[in-house]
């Protein structure tokens, strides 16, 4: 290791950082895909459920819905889709200012099927969306006779098949909550951008693995966009009154069900284009969006939410872009022995090869562009800044804006 020893000692520093990079790299990202390829193969996807016999259910699906006058009609046209037979779909209009009553009313047209409920008030100890879900549960005829309670989002198209399945699914698995992972839309530039890294960064706290388990390691998770409950088990939990003050009302619901003193079986999948979704339209829109969501998943604490900042760009970001300059050296540094040019070209080539193949699963699995793994790094860095956001907001107690209200959160660090 002459060599070694005649370089300054920044030129050392500089070395053993990138080789240390390169290691941490190959380890974080070599368990990273394990546990990605371990969930792939022991779960199935929300389109196995295609297979399984559906049981005959009375089916209510409700949807809340805040001035969604472009999205709302689109997802009212696959629900008309649905081929499970006895469906019935309620659309809660939540004090629209827009033309979203107008817009759905001519899409259902005389479709028996449907419902339109008008809210026009929200109380002030509930958060909105909540609020329009609970009156869709308690206004509904559809809803009170129903043995199976779906909610979505007004922002989310369903395959014809979707419910069918799902139904399937929630009697296979003997499920009494079964939440999807929706297929998010890939077409704006900070989708493609951000997107995955966002969603990683959700699942990377939540991994589906847990989220599935029947134990005492299971970690009750669920996605809004997509949930069945069982009616009889929902009611029994207090339904949505149970959770009238939650900005993030899917995970407050799993961990009622889940971690309640009947410890109801709760599980999440992955949707594989069943249930598709176009979160945001704005990348304004998608950073107070998953600001939001960032700031209920860390409990609604600041400190949680900046470590996390760090670690995700340490994990997604620095590690990866220091074993790309460790593959560099290796390739075309001369003043590095060539034996130690090799070993650690080989290990940042490797560490890097883990980093994409994981990446791969996870964009397959999640429907997105396999080009867009290459945007990985960028795109955690700025969602790093989403919860450093998160956590100035709640430091400052700036103000969440959703559904039409305003909440101040309260820093619990």
């Amino acid at each position: 290791m002459q060599w070694l020893s005649e370089w300054n000692p920044a030129a050392v520093t500089v070395f053993v950082v990138v080789m240390a990079t390169s290691i941490g790299c190959l380890v974080y990202w070599s368990v990273a895909l394990g546990q990605v390829v371990r969930s792939l193969r022991c779960l199935p996807t929300a389109r196995a459920g295609l297979a399984l016999p559906a049981p005959r259910r009375r089916v209510c699906v409700i949807v809340p819905a805040h001035n969604e006058e472009r999205a709302l009609p689109r997802l009212t046209e696959s629900l008309k889709t649905q081929d499970l037979e006895g469906a019935r779909f309620v659309l809660v209009l939540d004090r629209c200012t827009d033309g979203t009553g107008e817009g759905v009313r001519r899409v259902v047209g005389d479709d028996e099927r449907f419902e339109i409920i008008e809210v026009s008030e929200c109380p002030p100890d509930w958060a909105g969306k909540v609020n329009a879900a609970w009156q869709g549960v308690q206004r509904s005829h559809g809803a009170r006779e129903a043995e199976v309670l779906v909610f979505t989002d007004a922002d989310c198209e369903f395959d014809p098949g979707c419910l069918r399945a799902s139904v399937g699914l929630l009697e296979d698995r003997q499920l009494d909550l079964l939440s999807l992972l929706s297929t998010l839309r890939m077409e704006k530039w900070f989708e493609l951008l951000c997107q995955p890294a966002a969603t990683l960064e959700l699942l990377r706290h939540n991994p589906l693995e847990r989220a599935n388990r029947n134990d005492e390691e299971h970690r009750a998770f669920a996605n809004g966009q997509f949930l069945m409950f069982r009616a009889e088990a929902y009611h029994r939990i207090g339904g949505h009154a149970g959770v009238r003050e939650a900005l993030l009302e899917d995970i407050a619901l799993a961990k009622r069900m889940a971690h309640g003193p009947e410890r109801f079986r709760t599980g999440l999948l992955v949707a594989d284009g069943m249930v598709r979704c176009s979160m945001y339209e704005t990348w304004a829109q998608f950073r107070n969006g998953w600001r939001r969501i960032y700031i209920e998943a860390c409990g609604r604490k600041s400190r949680r939410l900046a470590g996390n900042a760090w670690k995700a760009r340490g994990v997604g970001t620095v590690l990866p872009l220091g074993a790309l300059v460790g593959l560099l050296t290796g390739i075309g540094d001369p003043s590095v022995d060539p034996g130690w040019r090799m070993g650690i070209g080989l290990v940042s080539g490797l560490a890097l090869c883990v980093w994409l193949t994981a990446l791969w699963f996870l964009a397959r699995a999640g429907g997105s562009a396999g080009w867009t793994i290459m945007l990985h790094a960028i795109g955690t860095w700025l969602v790093g800044g989403i919860l450093i956001e998160g956590a100035r907001d709640l430091r400052e107690r700036r103000p969440t804006r959703w559904g039409g209200r305003e909440y101040v959160l309260e820093d619990r660090s």
